[in-house]
């Protein structure tokens, strides 16, 4: 029996590339393994349901939501109704099923990219371009973004679960046991090499705007580094087995060396850079110019200008060659099936909680920001004022905010990703919905930010953590005014901590430095629907800074997967 690939859900995005931008979505029927992956539309269609399968269904498994929960910078915060996040942020497992989703989504990737490394080996595309040197590069860069797509799920499941099933042929079997720890990494470390010595090294100035946000060479080289600091991190740290390098399949290893050079090339090559304005990477950085008035008189003082999500030639903004890889959002309607699960959910449930401002929208109040963040920043560094949203300021749009409406009320919020939106001929609309003119308005569809797993400055400071030196770490400081510094390692955790605030990346900081253990200590007042109380936040050890197995996966494997320690 021929084996039919379920191409239902793939999806096309097209953000900011017409007026009338849109999810695109197409049904595919009667495709198998057999006829498909003949032509380059069949490999690009293939590789959007691979994207595709970023999204989820279920909240909590979201990564960066999930992530931003678990963060000892954040709390769960929300209303009566929102006791998940709540338990959540004390390492409670509000259900059985709790991060079932990112499992279910994960595997469905790496199955989808399974298929594409292997039928397009075999494809011949050269009827289909000009030359073979064309044709060659397409099929380089197919494989190669698939190879990576696939280890870069396999390092989703394993941050969050640890040793997983391993599956990398379409034909394999599908009810294996979980893998070691070692070896889940082991097959991620080997798809980010070969994705590496496949895709071509095309800088990222000559990359069409509309592969923005996509896999390439250096997108690649980048994670390895990542995953190279978190496993040898959470072997060292938390497992207590002194690591030094990644494995590898075959059993060699790929070293610090290693991937320095490869930090290396990127630094060199890949045509990114730093933005001139930490701020200017964030939306709230366009709002005056997008509302055509003064609605945010922070920004006006700073004179703060978005480069925009588009790359070097955005629709909106002035041109953005920090953001390296992106999940990229759309607007949605009801009436499509599957919700909201296409616009930036955390915008919209780390929004401001009842209170509809401008140019700070409502959202579900979930994710407050812990105040020891606030309290411990230092006033003359300008990414403090450009991650925290004070309530209650003038300067800030939010004198009129209303409080008391939610749980762990602290003042603070997110400002990176939160809801925006300014007055219209017919009321206040949302900033990303005016200006792509989209026709719903509604609060929970309208969040069409990126979210960016990858930027620059992250390759910078994993280069220094790596080598133990200061040029990469010190470059990030100059761009927001800050002195350079001697390397520390303290002084990595420090500069993570106010670079990346609330982008998902500190709780996996806080696990692989074996932080995670002393990080959860502080007691400190909020104000939970008015009433004052002192919370603190919870860490179990015992769980070693992983999620549970989804109960129904346990159950559907006929227990051949157990169950992670803790839960």
């Amino acid at each position: 029996m021929k084996k039919i690939i379920n191409l239902i859900t793939i999806a096309t995005f097209f953000v900011a590339s017409s007026c009338s931008d849109y999810l695109d979505s197409d049904l595919i029927f009667d495709k198998s393994l057999e006829t498909y992956y003949k032509t380059p539309t069949d490999i690009e269609e293939a590789m959007s349901g691979v994207y595709n399968a970023l999204y989820v269904g279920g909240i909590f498994s979201e990564e960066q939501m999930a992530a931003n929960l678990m963060d000892n910078m954040m709390l769960g915060g929300g209303g009566a109704d929102d006791a998940g996040a709540q338990r959540a942020d004390n390492f409670e497992d509000p259900t059985d099923d709790t991060y079932r989703d990112v499992w279910i989504q994960s595997y469905n990737g790496i199955s989808r990219a399974n298929a594409i490394i292997e039928k397009t080996e075999s494809a011949d595309f050269s009827t289909f371009f000009t030359t073979k040197e064309e044709a060659e590069k397409f099929k380089k860069q197919a494989i190669g973004e698939a190879l990576f797509m696939r280890g870069y799920f396999y390092f989703r499941l394993a941050k969050f679960f640890g040793g997983v099933p391993l599956i990398v042929k379409t034909d394999g079997n599908r009810l294996v046991p979980r893998s070691t720890y070692t070896e889940t990494f082991a097959q991620i470390t080997s798809d980010l090499k070969l994705a590496i010595e496949t895709i071509p090294a095309t800088p990222f100035t000559s990359i069409p705007t509309a592969s923005y946000g996509h896999a390439n060479k250096w997108v690649a080289e980048a994670y390895m580094a990542r995953v190279y600091l978190f496993y040898t991190g959470y072997m060292t740290n938390i497992e207590q087995k002194a690591t030094t390098d990644l494995p590898l399949v075959d059993g060699k290893t790929v070293t610090a060396t290693d991937v320095t050079a490869y930090l290396n090339d990127c630094m060199t090559n890949s045509g990114h850079t730093l933005v001139s304005d930490f701020r200017n990477l964030w939306p709230y950085s366009y709002v005056n110019k997008s509302a055509g008035s003064d609605v945010l008189p922070w920004a006006k003082t700073n004179n703060l200008s978005w480069v925009g999500q588009d790359g070097v030639t955005p629709k909106f903004g002035t041109g953005n060659r920090e953001t390296m890889f992106v999940q990229r959002f759309s607007f949605g309607d009801w009436s499509w099936g599957y919700g909201n699960m296409h616009t930036n959910r955390l915008c919209l449930f780390t929004g401001l909680r009842d209170n509809s401002l401008v140019p700070f929208a409502q959202g579900w109040g979930w994710c407050t920001v812990n105040p020891k963040i606030w309290n411990t920043w230092s006033d003359t560094d300008p990414r403090k004022e450009g991650s925290i949203l004070q309530v209650g300021k003038a300067e800030q749009g939010t004198a009129d905010y209303k409080g008391d409406k939610g749980f762990h009320e602290t003042g603070y919020w997110n400002k990176k990703y939160t809801a925006l939106q300014h007055g219209s001929a017919t009321g206040n609309k949302g900033m990303f919905v005016q200006m792509y003119n989209w026709g719903n308005a509604d609060m929970q569809q309208m969040h069409a930010q990126d979210f960016i797993y990858m930027r620059f400055a992250d390759v910078l400071l994993m280069h220094s953590e790596i080598t133990k030196t200061a040029t990469g770490l010190n470059a990030v400081r100059g761009r927001v005014g800050l002195g350079a510094i001697a390397y520390s390692i303290d002084a990595i955790k420090e500069e993570r901590l106010h670079e990346f605030a609330f982008e998902g990346l500190h709780w996996f900081d806080l696990v692989r430095w074996g932080d995670v253990n002393t990080a959860f200590n502080d007691t400190f007042p909020v104000k939970n629907v008015g009433v004052t109380a002192n919370y603190s936040v919870k860490y179990r050890p015992e769980t070693k800074g992983l999620v549970s197995i989804p109960e129904t996966e346990i159950r559907l494997s006929n227990n051949v997967y157990t169950q992670n320690p803790g839960w």
